[in-house]
């Protein structure tokens, strides 16, 4: 076995880390017209430097800007897109006991992107670092499946093949756009498959006017549409997640429903998928994930708690995936980012590195320094 110099990496991980106080006071200062956005831009900028020089000095291969720029890990994204309506509403997303802003949005027009200001963030990323540069934006099935049919302007998209024609269409010119910009490291992030596994959440799409028996082969067109002609030196990888919020979560179900579409039929170069809790079900879905190049991520290390794990342990899970997956095709991660929104997980600063720095001695262990 040996370490990758291809992502994503052995010791990997998804993303978003946890926000400094330095960066919370600036925001909360820029929205009471405290500091500029100037002054707000640059205090990012240095926080966003040492968190980049910390995932280096940790050895890891890949370095990320922590998503310090962000307040959700996803409508950020959705809100630089043509078509796309960012409004407050009257309750936020109900997770176990929690609930977060109330903040949502709906296609109001024709979806499109004409240029981003995330590819600046990469920009700055990319400037910054001695290691890989991964760059962290939502799936296009996260834009359908928790709004739904019933955000979708019927006017507009009066029937939903067009909707994702666009969306495709859309997501093909994000990945160029971010190929030009020397981005070779892309991680789409998606709720919608790991949701597709809950009965309770398979309901819930029901109501809002889909059919989520068919949105499996549904998301593998759209997927597979977005990364038609992608540059084969590009990396292109998908994180899936049962939802991250203040170490909550909303959905359970192991993988039974969505593999074969998920794995099988999808154009990804690695799949991050959330292991670390009977949530998740077990491995016997891998049977579905191809032998050749493709990596699989296992995320047996939780972001949802300090709690650090017992490293004979993780060792132990991942001898039983490899019943499933040959070991030179398995990496490791946390099984979700440390902050999915600006508030963060329930965990310390340091405990989070903890756990990276943990993942790497892993890594070394089983696959070779």
């Amino acid at each position: 076995m040996t370490q990758r110099t291809r992502p994503p990496f052995r010791a990997d991980h998804v993303g978003s880390l946890l926000r400094p106080s330095a960066i919370k006071t600036a925001r909360e200062q820029r929205a009471r017209n405290e500091i500029t956005a100037d002054t707000l831009r640059a205090i990012e900028d240095r926080e966003v430097e040492k968190v980049i020089a910390k995932q280096e000095q940790l050895g890891l291969k890949l370095a990320t800007d922590g998503e310090f720029r962000r307040s959700w890990w996803h409508f950020d994204f959705f809100r630089g897109l043509a078509g796309v309506a960012f409004y407050t509403t009257d309750h936020g997303i109900q997770f176990h006991g929690v609930q977060t802003k109330a903040e949502t949005i709906k296609i109001d027009g024709k979806i499109g992107f004409t240029g981003h200001p995330m590819l600046d963030h990469f920009k700055f990323l990319k400037a910054h670092t001695r290691v890989t540069p991964k760059m962290t934006i939502p799936a296009p099935s996260t834009l359908h499946f928790r709004q739904g049919r019933a955000a979708i302007s019927q006017q507009i998209y009066p029937e939903l093949d067009a909707f994702f024609d666009d969306l495709a269409n859309a997501y093909r010119a994000v990945i160029y756009a971010f190929y030009d910009a020397g981005c070779r490291y892309l991680q789409l992030d998606d709720t919608a498959w790991s949701m597709l596994c809950d009965p309770n959440e398979r309901a819930q799409s029901k109501k809002r006017g889909d059919d989520p028996d068919n949105l499996p082969a549904r998301y593998a067109r759209l997927t597979n549409a977005a990364l038609q002609g992608k540059a084969a030196d590009m990396a292109i990888t998908m994180h899936s997640c049962r939802g991250n919020f203040r170490s909550t979560f909303i959905a359970s179900g192991g993988y039974d429903f969505v593999a074969e579409q998920l794995l099988g039929n999808t154009n990804f170069d690695g799949y991050f998928l959330e292991y670390d809790s009977d949530r998740a079900g077990g491995f016997e879905p891998l049977r579905f994930f191809p032998k050749g190049k493709k990596q699989l991520v296992l995320g047996l290390v939780t972001s949802k708690t300090g709690t650090l794990e017992n490293k004979d342990d993780i060792k132990r899970r991942i001898d039983e995936a490899i019943k499933y997956v040959a070991l030179d095709q398995l990496c490791l991660s946390p099984q979700c980012g440390f902050a999915s929104t600006e508030e963060g997980n329930i965990l310390a600063e340091n405990e989070q590195w903890a756990k990276l720095r943990m993942i790497v001695e892993i890594a070394e262990g089983v696959w070779g320094s």
